[in-house]
């Protein structure tokens, strides 16, 4: 009797033990790179494990880290903002899809201006990154300020000093409006910059801004918000100055070429049309195509797929832009196409 209990005692131990450990294998997501959106990511992983149970752990690396990262898979998908060629997603056994959009701001700490009230150009930010522009009271500043009283300070510029993806973004609109940027330093998620500190993520360029009187930094325009930062006006292509604002986000995509892009490649800096923020970009997922562990890559294709579906009202919130329902739909039929377990069987 005791040897069936003993027996029977064991068999519900080993059943609890392997639930737990399904549990734990389900939830065990992990993701790595862009800290452009890693407060909607952070928000959405939230909402997910409150309505499914299963979590996700993101690090806020960089999107040069989370890309060195999935090659090397140790995590389960990487997110970037600049997104990889059709060579190098097929170098590395990788598919790539957009997950979100949002807008990069440059932001000041400068007394007496207000947030929204400084204009600066394409060309004005590349000379100051480029330190031809030295001061705040410098001609080409005042000449598009007009009644605003430009301190004579001097100007300490802050970049990021890791692989980001937000650093793509922003040097690749500079070299978009300002062929010596170009030249001299070029569009990348890691350059050699000319002048500056550094700062590690959105985080490290938006506390050394608070802190250093007289810089100018950019950031992800949800970082702006949140840590009540002064963002600058912004000429986009058309010659219009906006204020960073999600409709105009949306009007840098309106034109984007989903279907003609490669892995859906698409860089929105730049943009023509009058409402087009200058700035905006896309945060790609990066995911091998083979999945040796199906129920891992299987998890991650439900988090963005419920994200898709149920994640627009929170991206609105922190000022992100949802993917068109139109892209969606296509990323569904690419996930269908290309993601595939070890036998060849799709996950999705």
């Amino acid at each position: 009797m005791r040897l069936k209990q003993l027996i029977s005692s064991l068999m519900v131990g080993a059943a609890a033990v392997m639930a737990f450990s399904s549990a734990a294998h389900a939830a065990d997501m992990t993701g790595a790179g862009a800290t452009f959106p890693y407060p909607i990511y952070a928000k959405w992983a939230e909402q997910y494990k409150a309505t499914t149970g299963n979590g996700l752990n993101y690090q806020s690396v960089g999107s040069g880290a989370g890309i060195k990262q999935i090659k090397a898979k140790t995590v389960d998908f990487g997110a970037s903002d600049a997104p990889l060629s059709a060579a190098d997603l097929d170098a590395e056994g990788l598919m790539q899809f957009p997950a979100i959009m949002g807008g990069v701001v440059t932001v000041v700490n400068l007394d007496g201006i207000a947030p929204g009230q400084l204009k600066l150009t394409g060309p004005i930010v590349a000379d100051i990154y480029l330190g031809k522009i030295t001061k705040w009271n410098d001609q080409a500043i005042a000449v598009v300020n007009p009644g605003v009283k430009l301190p004579a300070e001097e100007i300490t510029v802050v970049h990021r000093a890791d692989g980001s993806g937000t650093s793509f973004l922003f040097t690749d609109f500079l070299s978009k409006t300002s062929p010596e940027f170009k030249t001299k330093v070029g569009a990348a998620t890691a350059v050699k910059w000319v002048v500056g500190v550094g700062g590690k993520g959105n985080e490290g360029v938006a506390a050394n801004v608070q802190r250093i009187k007289g810089s100018i930094g950019y950031v992800e325009w949800a970082y702006a918000k949140k840590n009540k930062m002064a963002h600058t006006q912004l000429k986009n292509k058309d010659g219009n100055f906006l204020q960073p604002d999600d409709e105009f986000f949306k009007a840098a995509a309106a034109n984007a070429e989903w279907t003609k892009t490669p892995g859906f490649g698409v860089v929105l800096t730049d943009q023509a049309g009058k409402n087009s923020w200058p700035i905006t970009g896309v945060s790609f997922i990066l995911m091998h195509k083979v999945q040796q562990d199906a129920n891992k890559g299987k998890e991650v294709v439900k988090f963005f797929d419920w994200a898709f579906k149920n994640g627009g009202q929170a991206a609105t919130e922190l000022d992100y832009v949802p993917m068109p329902a139109n892209v969606v739909k296509l990323v569904q039929e690419s996930w269908k196409a290309n993601l595939k377990d070890a036998s060849g069987k799709a996950i999705y």
